[in-house]
């Protein structure tokens, strides 16, 4: 059975900073970030959505976390053809960006050149993870309305080609890629490519809905645990992430994910149920979980 790493989608959100969960003394970003990188081998950047990352930014986390420590980074928001506003985008290249006339922009209101020199500046702000043996996944998660379709999966894997060799992984967010009739024909093409598919356990009945499959694609794993909020369409983070997972929802993801273990090297297991601590000490008692059923296998024990 393969590694299992266990943590959250963030590190820095007020509403967690204000639970407690951080002691007294882990009182400013330094601080808190040695402290999360002593309880979690692992962490989602979901900041580099909102903003192209900068390269002292990176330097500072693989600075202030231990060897062997893995950040997954979010890919920036067009990249995945999601809406962009203008001033989301580097001083220089915005009035390019804009040329549109618009507020936000997509993928295709973007000269070429402009997508270019953002995934440039992209990748190149990573160097200090990449130097330091930390950078994990960029995690490309596509839009709703981003449907299963030939062209579709060209630009996948034209994202693929361009992060090289940084390792993607792949997120979806529209029900066509794993209807039953697709499920098979959507895991094969990624596994054809070696690239990692991030499964999910997230609301369901909504278009955005993917079904929780458990499907290793490569030697590495993903599995992104959004909750079960009953309000899932709200723009309210309270109440889209409100979500805190129950002793017996663990028990049974920590078999499940046991099993998916089996089919990879690493499996990386990250909380996205990011309101006040929950995601936290979710991410705390399933690692328990899956310490105590190791604990459980091995001779001897």
């Amino acid at each position: 059975m393969g590694e299992i790493l266990v943590g959250t989608a963030s590190w820095t959100d007020r509403t967690l900073i204000e639970s407690g969960w951080y002691p007294p003394e882990a009182n400013n970003p330094e601080k808190r970030l040695r402290y999360y990188a002593r309880q979690f081998p692992l962490v989602e950047v979901d900041a580099t959505y909102y903003a192209l990352p900068a390269e002292q930014t990176a330097r500072a986390w693989a600075d202030r976390t231990p060897p062997g420590f893995t950040f997954n980074i979010k890919a920036f928001s067009l990249f995945t053809q999601h809406p962009t506003p203008v001033r989301a985008f580097p001083a220089d290249l915005r009035e390019a960006a804009g040329s549109a006339g618009k507020d936000r922009v997509y993928l295709k209101d973007v000269d070429p050149a402009v997508a270019d020199a953002a995934w440039e500046r992209f990748l190149a702000a990573l160097e200090p993870l990449r130097a330091a043996g930390k950078l994990g996944a960029i995690l490309l998660q596509f839009p709703p309305w981003f449907p299963i379709g030939r062209s579709r999966r060209e630009y996948i894997l034209a994202c693929a080609e361009r992060a090289a060799p940084d390792r993607v992984c792949v997120e979806f967010r529209n029900r066509t890629w794993m209807t039953e009739d697709n499920q098979r024909e959507t895991l094969d093409f990624l596994a054809s490519h070696r690239l990692p598919y991030v499964c999910v356990d997230m609301p369901q009945g909504y278009p955005s809905s993917i079904p929780p499959v458990l499907a290793a694609t490569s030697d590495l794993a993903v599995v992104r645990m959004h909750g079960h909020s009953d309000k899932w369409t709200s723009k309210e983070i309270s109440e889209k992430f409100g979500y805190k997972y129950s002793d017996a929802e663990l028990d049974d993801w920590a078999g499940r994910l046991r099993d998916l273990a089996g089919q990879a090297e690493v499996t990386q297991v990250l909380f996205n149920n990011c309101y006040r601590d929950w995601a936290h000490v979710n991410a705390q008692q399933l690692t328990a979980r899956l310490e105590g059923r190791l604990a459980a296998g091995r001779p001897g024990a």
